[in-house]
């Protein structure tokens, strides 16, 4: 990273990643994914600086306790299955971050948080998937964190707390999720609307006051259809939105892409 370069304050976000490879595939219809392709391609113009270094929450690495990529150059892990044979022939060659890895330890630790560091995991799909998109050039060095495996939103929200001084230092903390992952809602009608009145709560939840929204994200299974959006004991995509609050701190949220997918609606969200 070059401290040359002064830094300035980077954003926090909640993407979608979509479904495994999708984007990088042929699907019918064809255009399912269009916007939300064109809206992860379209991210490094929200942001007021390149980023020094990405910091990726990802829905699809879960721990005993919170566990941060320290490798110099990781592996990818083609973690999904049965899709086209060249889908497991992408690359990503993002370097790694180790001295960052070690800093959001301390971090960690320094907040009574409990952590390790992983040098041997390699980077998941909810990963390089949507940052092929973001920084197609793979030159921005990635760290990734995990969830904690109890998917505890209080615990989320406090270690995204834990971090947010990273993005004083031009760190974007990315939550890499689904604002919508009940497999068996999509493509199904009847989760609409379901999918719509939950997308609305989240909308107006991270636009509330800093307190106010914690309150309520700690509390989101009392949501309007929580539990058809998010199956409990499944909530794995919405966990990196905790994060990601955590890390905004007074910074208000606010919805930067949705879409009706799969009859389902998808959002994303910015703060800062």
């Amino acid at each position: 990273m070059n401290s040359q370069v002064t830094s300035v304050k980077q954003p926090v976000l909640f993407i979608p990643h979509g479904a495994g490879p999708c984007f990088f595939m042929d699907w019918q219809p064809a255009d399912t994914w269009s916007k939300m392709a064109e809206f992860l391609t379209g991210i490094p113009n929200r942001l007021p600086q390149r980023p020094k270094a990405i910091l990726i929450i990802s829905a699809h690495w879960q721990t005993s306790e919170f566990s941060i990529t320290a490798g110099m150059q990781p592996e990818l892990i083609y973690d999904y299955y049965n899709f086209p044979e060249h889908t497991y022939q992408l690359i990503y060659p993002a370097a790694g971050a180790p001295e960052l890895a070690e800093r959001i330890g301390k971090l960690l630790t320094d907040a009574g948080i409990n952590n390790k560091q992983d040098s041997s995991r390699g980077f998941d799909h909810g990963m390089f998937i949507p940052l092929k998109l973001m920084f197609p050039d793979a030159d921005i060095p990635v760290v990734q964190l995990s969830l904690r495996n109890d998917l505890d939103p209080e615990a989320h929200i406090l270690a995204g707390k834990a971090i947010a001084e990273l993005r004083d230092e031009g760190v974007l903390i990315v939550g890499s999720g689904m604002s919508f992952h009940n497999m068996a809602g999509y493509n199904d009608a009847t989760f609409t609307a379901p999918s719509e009145r939950f997308d609305e709560w989240l909308t107006t939840t991270v636009a509330a006051d800093q307190e106010e929204r914690d309150a309520a994200l700690c509390g989101w299974t009392q949501a309007p259809h929580a539990l058809d959006a998010h199956l409990l004991g499944a909530e794995e995509h919405l966990l990196p939105l905790m994060v990601a609050v955590g890390a905004a701190e007074g910074d208000k949220g606010y919805k930067v892409y949705s879409q009706q997918v799969l009859k389902t609606q998808l959002s994303a969200f910015q703060f800062g």
